[in-house]
């Protein structure tokens, strides 16, 4: 899996996070960010162009050191500051309280230790901070659960480690946030990979 994970999925990821259909769940995430901006999971850097002009610096993380070298490219047409690390999301490598707003988009899916990474997060947003998050996860109905559960095993090897079966408002409000407004339902594609969570949450 080695070449694959290094090599190949990197930019199977960027080619999947291209999909037009998910235009609309970035815009109305990110034009809610504002100040100082850590995005979890940055990837090639697709969300840097819906940014506010309220966000006054983007500081970006993510494992893949080629997914960083793809946002760095991206970053270089940036209006505003943008800053890069590679890192886990599991060990953030930011001050207590040093951050306005933090951005997840279909990222918690991936994280080995999600409810770790949650309170990473909870733990650099300051005082009145928030959190964006648009993830794909578990669905309500038994059906597509079902199918989910099968799946998952099969898509965590070739999808860099994403379950499509993890239920995102338990896992967010398990590491203490306060879910202020959240959207559910399904985009386009097969009900198994695209019940959507898009909202917005309190430390």
């Amino acid at each position: 899996m080695g070449f694959y994970q290094n090599y190949i999925l990197p930019h199977v990821i960027n080619l999947a996070m291209r999909n037009r259909d998910l235009l609309p769940y970035r815009e109305r995430a990110l034009s809610a960010a504002e100040g100082r901006v850590l995005e979890i999971g940055i990837g090639s850097g697709l969300n840097l162009p819906f940014y506010s002009p309220r966000t006054s610096e983007i500081l970006g993380l993510d494992p893949s050191s080629r997914l960083i070298a793809m946002a760095q490219r991206a970053a270089s047409g940036s209006s505003m500051p943008v800053s890069l690390v590679e890192g886990s999301a599991e060990a953030i490598p930011l001050d207590a309280a040093s951050i306005d707003t933090v951005v997840t988009t279909w990222t918690l899916c991936s994280i080995p230790a999600a409810s770790k990474a949650l309170a990473e997060m909870r733990r650099v947003l300051r005082p009145g901070g928030q959190l964006l998050f648009v993830e794909h996860g578990l669905s309500p109905e038994p059906n597509v659960r079902k199918w989910q559960d099968r799946l998952t095993p099969v898509w965590k090897r070739i999808g860099g480690g994403c379950h499509l079966n993890r239920p995102i408002r338990k896992l967010i409000e398990g590491a203490g946030f306060s879910i202020s407004q959240m959207d559910v339902g399904y985009a386009k594609g097969p009900k198994p990979m695209t019940y959507m969570y898009a909202g917005r949450a309190k430390p």
